[in-house]
């Protein structure tokens, strides 16, 4: 398996599907070893998402030391209490969807004088087992998280409920999205990213279908 080839086999669809628009990959490194992953980096590509604070610590922290370009995305749920070092290691997180965790972002992006790009995650099925807010919770929220907080909110994230039917959700997301007026949309994965795109996706979070299956 190559994974470069996986790679420009992707952005060639995006491409030849959506002309017009950029697009960017989010390359899910999450459970892959950084050998696995370094064609990639040394190939160039910029952007990395992890689900996992400690995983994504011992993976990235010395490489990001040495390589400023690298943007680590976190998309998977976080803790309050994983702020801190969330703040020291990722330059954006996917998935805010409390004031718990929004007031503990803010305070420690001020300690370490950073400013992170956020993405609000909306829980589309209401599953209990995925993180994210309710769509009618949206709009207090964003108004704590940007005029109390002054987080840097640029758009939102969601992944479908896996009812085998993900445009009608892109569909309600895309919507959401145009309605608060946010520039960036984070939908679609391996699976469904060719669909996403159609919704308006700006950033995509592919995996598997570069990297492989995991084991």
């Amino acid at each position: 398996m190559n994974i470069i080839t996986n790679f420009e086999k992707i952005k060639q669809e995006i491409k030849n599907n959506l002309p017009q628009s950029e697009v960017e990959v989010i390359a899910v490194s999450k459970t892959f070893s950084i050998e696995h992953i370094m064609p990639l980096i040394e190939y160039g590509h910029k952007h990395f998402g992890e689900n996992k604070v400690q995983e994504a610590e011992s993976k990235w922290k010395e490489l990001k030391k040495s390589n400023s370009n690298l943007n680590l995305h976190m998309i998977g749920r976080l803790q309050s209490n994983k702020a801190k070092k969330a703040v020291e290691l990722f330059d954006f997180i996917h998935s805010l969807d409390s004031e718990k965790l929004a007031n503990e972002l803010s305070k420690r992006q001020k300690e370490k004088g950073k400013n992170l790009g956020y993405y609000i995650q909306i829980n589309l099925g209401s599953e209990e087992q995925k993180g994210g807010l309710e769509i009618n919770e949206l709009k207090n929220f964003n108004d704590y998280c940007v005029n109390k907080l002054n987080l840097s909110v640029l758009g939102l994230m969601a992944i479908p409920p896996n009812d085998k039917n993900p445009e009608k959700h892109f569909k309600r997301i895309s919507e959401l999205n145009k309605q608060f007026n946010f520039r960036n949309l984070s939908i679609g994965m391996s699976n469904d990213y060719l669909q996403a795109i159609k919704y308006g996706a700006s950033h995509v979070r592919i995996g598997s279908a570069i990297f492989g299956s995991r084991s």
